[in-house]
């Protein structure tokens, strides 16, 4: 099926741009018509080496929450499925989600199910919102299915959310200190090299240091810029065409001192709240498992998972297997034991994610508040040592003066 964009009227004759996709020009034509759309340009978005030339605009978390909020609303009021499609479709004013919802409402006619339709575009609706619609389509109760969706997206919202909230300030801070070093080394600083070493007089190491940082900067200032976006440019293509690579420097995160156990807390924050919602739907707790595992994004981690599946499916309980890989805190597998064994182990795992989700907030708090200081420290570090380095030999020369 190829892929298209398109420039269409709504009934306002206000114009709508998208891509979605299509048969052919005609089946295009069809697709907007029953949006409300009325065409007036289109063309095939051609691709390149099997990648697609133009970059559609994103799905947004809060863009999901709407629609699952309309669905549940409109699936207990009774309204059928392809009404509600259609008229969250029509209403909605992301063009991305539109188009999306236009491919699965034709899906959805045609005779496939929603979990389907969902899961043909995987790069907006993650595994867990597809199995977990699959389930409440087994079941014939989608409107838990929604309410669990959106219980896990509100996390996820507002886990982001806070992430984002955290690291702004020292991010802007960050900015600010390279900016000053920027202008300081590379154009206050060779100013005044010139007049210093006119003084005549023999300069202490901290100014020489100073003129050798500058004079390193004006000639290799390009190069230093360059080298962080060429290192993680680097890293980024050898962890795509080495696995190995790729778990040695996962490990090497886990072992850092601080955002090691901050990763290892986010991704059990995420896999106890995947495994919960889950699990609360009906699925398997093998199928909890994988798809669980495919929220992990350390490989490190990612394998343990794989282990914790592969004991279960030899006959080790959960508790067990979680204990085997040696990767989870003795916290964890302590409260799956009881959840294990007092059979309410949806509760348990969400009062896991919601136990490491507060921790992991306050792990930020705690790194963001030694960062702050840290780039204030180095800020006035270094305006101290250029004060130090100008204005010493200046001081130094009146004392030989002679009046």
């Amino acid at each position: 099926m190829a892929q298209y964009r398109y420039k269409a009227l709504n009934k306002k004759n206000r114009v709508v741009k998208g891509v979605v996709g299509a048969v052919n020009e005609a089946d295009l034509y069809t697709q907007l018509q029953s949006a409300g759309l009325e065409l007036v340009q289109c063309s095939e978005i051609k691709k390149s080496g099997g990648i697609t030339i133009m970059r559609a605009p994103s799905v947004k978390t809060r863009d999901l929450l709407t629609l699952f909020i309309n669905l549940e609303q409109m699936q207990g009021a009774g309204v059928p499925l392809l009404d509600a499609l259609s008229d969250i479709r029509d209403a909605t004013d992301n063009d991305r989600l539109r188009d999306i919802l236009s491919e699965t409402y034709r899906s959805v006619s045609e005779g496939a199910s929603m979990s389907e339709g969902f899961a043909a575009q995987p790069k907006v609706f993650s595994n867990i919102v597809v199995s977990l619609i699959k389930a409440g389509e087994e079941t014939g109760d989608l409107t838990f299915s929604y309410r669990e969706i959106l219980k896990y997206l509100k996390w996820q919202d507002a886990l982001q959310s806070k992430m984002k909230k955290a690291t702004r300030y020292p991010i802007i801070l960050l900015a600010v200190v390279v900016l000053t070093v920027v202008i300081m080394l590379g154009v206050v600083v060779p100013q005044i090299i010139g007049f210093i070493s006119n003084l005549g007089q023999e300069l202490p190491f901290y100014t020489k240091a100073l003129m050798a940082t500058s004079e390193f900067f004006q000639n290799y200032g390009v190069y230093v810029g360059i080298a962080p976006f060429a290192l993680f440019a680097l890293y980024k293509i050898l962890r795509g065409v080495s696995r190995e690579f790729a778990y040695r420097a996962d490990r090497v995160f886990l072992s850092l001192p601080i955002m090691g156990p901050l990763i290892r807390k986010i991704t059990i924050a995420r896999y106890a709240q995947t495994f919960a919602a889950l699990y609360a739907s009906g699925i398997s707790v093998l199928g909890c498992l994988k798809s669980g595992r495919n929220t992990v994004g350390n490989l490190a981690l990612y394998e343990a998972f794989e282990n914790v599946e592969e004991q279960v499916k030899t006959g080790s309980s959960l508790s067990e297997a979680f204990n085997f890989t040696g990767e989870f805190p003795s916290m964890v597998v302590r409260m799956v034991r009881i959840g294990e064994e007092s059979g309410n182990l949806t509760p348990v795992l969400a009062q896991v994610s919601e136990f490491y989700s507060k921790d992991v907030e306050e792990s930020v708090d705690g790194m963001i508040a030694m960062i702050e200081p840290m780039l204030t420290a180095f800020l006035g570090g270094m305006i101290l040592w250029i004060a130090a380095s100008v204005f010493g030999p200046i001081y130094s020369s009146f004392g030989e003066m002679d009046f």
